[in-house]
């Protein structure tokens, strides 16, 4: 069992790299792909230690090759409201801004890192998911930002690609 994590600024292209991944490794083998949009917890507490733990249990089930269950954000109520079960597949594809982090990457995760330049970066995500997100992207900018210098997740990712 495998386990993949594609991290990296938002915008920088990780959804559709892990698309591209799952697209190629079906054709062989069972994938799953775990969108962090899903687990965050709101915009404030996105990358407070409730998805480090989320993180955890979903690696250690991975590995172990048991079932584990994932509650589910829904941005338009602003509450976590459903869960999933999440079964052990041959690949395991975490993407999106603080999937690489040290937990995972402890989990013995094979890590991508897709930079993006910030301006490039916000564009795009304005462009995908509108315009009257701008107050609410400018401060994840700064947050992904904090996150990603404390932990060190470019650094520490073992392949990096540029957008």
């Amino acid at each position: 069992m495998t386990l993949l994590a594609i991290d990296g600024p938002a915008g920088a292209g990780k959804t559709t790299l892990a698309s591209q991944l799952e697209a190629e490794y079906s054709a062989h083998s069972t994938v799953r792909v775990i969108h962090m949009d899903d687990l965050y917890n709101g915009w404030e507490n996105a990358l407070g230690q409730y998805l480090t733990d989320t993180l955890h249990m979903i690696s250690s089930a991975h590995l172990a090759g048991v079932d584990c269950t994932i509650r589910l954000f829904n941005w338009y109520s602003m509450k976590f409201d459903r869960e999933e079960i999440v079964s052990p597949t041959d690949y395991l594809i975490i993407e999106g801004v603080g999937a690489a982090q040290a937990i995972v990457r402890e989990a013995g995760a094979i890590t991508y890192w897709l930079d993006i330049d910030a301006d490039t970066g916000l564009q795009r995500v304005l462009a995908r998911d509108g315009a009257h997100l701008e107050k609410q992207m400018r401060q994840w900018q700064i947050d992904q930002a904090i996150h990603f210098a404390t932990d060190q997740t470019r650094e520490n990712c073992e392949f990096k690609l540029t957008s």
